[in-house]
């Protein structure tokens, strides 16, 4: 039986029209542009293997680990969901080389809007990826940071304000492009942050509007994964974040099936 190849989060690029571009991380990766509007097959072939490690296990946690890396990789640390903890910028963490090349980095806060205003933290060099990956539809940075702590110090003072976390059923609907809603909120939230954070606010940027790949959004969703459906597939309507659109309203988020091994026609 062939193995197939392993999906992962989908390769996002903005393309030279303004329209995100994406590519399944194949070997070589695979662009979808050519496939929107057109039929589209992914069968899971029943193997499974680590994101990290690499190696084939029965079961995966957390968007593709197996459990020994579950717990032991920087990859699924906790400072990655919440980067207050990171210890990086003082020599610590889980694997202390990989924290100094991707935490003890400059980092920025940024606020996105995917239907409602959220604050959140990435590597500068994930700038514009990290806010594609999410489906924002407009983001702008409104702090630099030399490592990743301090960017998470300045999330959580913003918490109060604004959601941290993307409501991905709003997200897969059809949002229009807010800038001005982002304006405000930076306006907000410089005067709510700590007089000592101030040093690393950010005030002349203006937000990048994001359009994406989208033929018709789902009037109604219906999320399926490759764990309770094998083989999932009909006329791809659309991509946004890292979710695939299906013309029946299904949709797949292609990171969560990270590690599966696929088939696609």
């Amino acid at each position: 039986m062939n193995d197939g190849q392993p999906l992962g989060k989908m390769r996002a690029a903005m393309g030279d029209d303004g329209v995100v571009r994406y590519a399944l991380p194949f070997s070589p990766p695979l662009d979808l542009t050519p496939f929107i509007g057109k039929p589209l097959t992914l069968r899971a072939t029943g193997v499974l293997s680590c994101v990290c490690c690499g190696k084939r296990v029965k079961k995966l946690f957390q968007q593709g680990f197996c459990y020994p890396c579950l717990l032991s990789a920087p990859e699924a640390s906790e400072c990655i969901v919440r980067p207050e903890l990171c210890r990086a910028h003082l020599g610590e963490g889980r694997d202390p080389e990989w924290e100094r090349a991707h935490h003890a980095t400059e980092h920025v806060v940024y606020l996105s809007f995917t239907g409602n205003v959220k604050v959140g933290v990435t590597r500068a060099t994930q700038v514009p990826t990290r806010w594609i990956d999410q489906g924002a539809v407009a983001a702008l940075v409104i702090a630099r940071v030399p490592y990743r702590q301090l960017a998470g110090l300045i999330e959580v003072g913003l918490k109060r304000l604004f959601a941290d976390k993307t409501n991905w059923r709003a997200m897969l609907k059809e949002v229009p492009p807010d800038g001005d809603a982002l304006r405000e909120a930076r306006a907000q939230a410089m005067g709510a942050l700590r007089v000592d954070l101030h040093d690393y606010l950010m005030t002349d940027d203006e937000p990048l509007l994001i359009r994406y790949p989208v033929l018709a959004y789902p009037p109604k969703v219906n999320s399926i994964s490759l764990e309770k459906q094998p083989e999932v597939g009909g006329v791809l309507m659309g991509i946004k974040g890292q979710y695939l659109f299906f013309e029946d309203g299904r949709v797949l988020n292609v990171r969560n099936q990270s590690g599966y091994h696929v088939e696609m026609s």
